[in-house]
């Protein structure tokens, strides 16, 4: 779910702005002001990262669209801590939120992230002079990613939070083609990684489909579940 970045391809710092650009970042659209994404309490308090990790694991990624019948819906934390459903900016903004209330210099971001394509959204953080990308999206698969995983996104908006006031950040997008030497070591790091996630993406993904047909199962026969029709007079 964490992984450093690579500060040459990553720009983790950005240009402060007083608002982002609707017209270069349309994707950057908060259904509430951001401001409204901190301020009701959350029941949930977690005290590490492999906390929010556990939570995150439990949710399940779901559109707008099916949840709200919206295109577009960036849900408060303390709804989806409820719901434990929702998409990317949901993930993400919950994911946040912890991570500031465990004094964290972290930020929102929203923009390019590989298949995710444009306006998906995660999560950064500075510690020690290094920026840490925080991806939300794949909890279930372990606490860390290899940093090879980080040249997919390109942030294009954050948003940091400082107890006090928001500030917006856009960020620049960088192109660095790695040498073989500066290449080798971090493929080393990331085949482990890609073994160990695809097995877990497998057996998730099994167990989904097992449930579904269960479900499906069940509803079509209730005898079979062990429920009762209501002609059992014994």
């Amino acid at each position: 779910m964490v992984a450093e970045t690579i500060s040459v391809a990553y720009d983790g710092v950005g240009r402060l702005v007083s608002r982002p650009s609707k017209k270069r970042y349309p994707f950057f659209n908060p259904t509430f002001p951001m401001g409204t994404y901190l301020s009701q309490p959350l029941s949930i308090q977690c005290e590490n990262l492999e906390e929010v990790r556990l939570f995150l694991a439990q949710c399940r990624y779901v559109t707008d669209q099916e949840q709200f019948n919206q295109r577009d819906y960036w849900m408060p934390p303390q709804e989806f801590e409820k719901r434990k459903k929702g998409d990317c900016d949901d993930f993400a903004l919950w994911t946040w939120r912890q991570l500031l209330s465990m004094g964290y210099e972290a930020r929102f971001v929203v923009g390019e992230a590989g298949r995710y394509g444009n306006g998906h959204a995660w999560v950064t953080f500075a510690e020690n002079g290094r920026t840490f990308l925080v991806e939300s999206m794949i909890a279930w698969v372990e606490s860390k990613l290899p940093r090879l995983s980080t040249l997919r996104y390109q942030p294009g908006v954050s948003v940091s939070w400082d107890g006090d006031r928001l500030r917006y950040y856009e960020h620049e997008k960088r192109i660095y083609d790695l040498s073989l030497r500066e290449m080798l070591p971090l493929v080393c790091e990331w085949l482990p990684w890609w073994v160990r996630s695809g097995t877990k993406g497998y057996y998730f993904w099994g167990r989904y489909l097992a449930k579904r047909a269960l479900n499906k199962i069940t509803a079509r026969n209730p005898i079979a579940s062990g429920r009762s029709t209501g002609d059992d007079r014994s």
